[in-house]
């Protein structure tokens, strides 16, 4: 049986945004400026292989992942799996506290320390064979 506890919820825990690896911004900016009405907060930004735009969904963002260099962590993502969401990004109050919480708790880190990431923030990647299957960042 599934024991369901309430775990305490750290302050300010959120999705920061949902990453999702397209073949090209460009084109799939069309739907979410034609159809959805959105802009980017501001013009693209390059990243551990990737060109991102990042377009604000409330208290959320959904970052558009291209690949920037051809061996890159996107480019391989789409040669393996395509378009699609990549990660999901939780916004957590304290992130070394939360990924000490992690390798307490048994979960794999690809990131054993906080690192910069699009926009300068710390982020953090959690390894998804110990996130069912799920590429999970943390950040600030």
């Amino acid at each position: 049986m599934f024991s369901f506890r309430r775990p305490k919820v750290l302050p300010q825990a959120r999705i920061a945004h949902i990453g999702v690896a397209v073949e090209s911004v460009e084109a799939s900016l069309a739907f979410y400026r034609d159809v959805l009405g959105l802009t980017p907060h501001h013009g693209p930004e390059t990243k551990d292989g990737a060109t991102i735009v990042s377009l604000p969904f409330g208290e959320s963002e959904v970052e558009l992942l291209e690949p920037a260099t051809p061996n890159g962590p996107i480019a391989k993502f789409l040669a393996k799996r395509g378009p699609g969401i990549h990660h999901v990004c939780y916004q957590v109050a304290d992130l070394d506290q939360a990924l000490a919480r992690c390798r307490q708790n048994g979960y794999r880190l690809i990131d054993e320390v906080p690192r910069l990431g699009a926009g300068g923030k710390r982020i953090a990647f959690m390894h998804p064979k110990s996130t069912n299957g799920i590429l999970i960042e943390l950040t600030e």
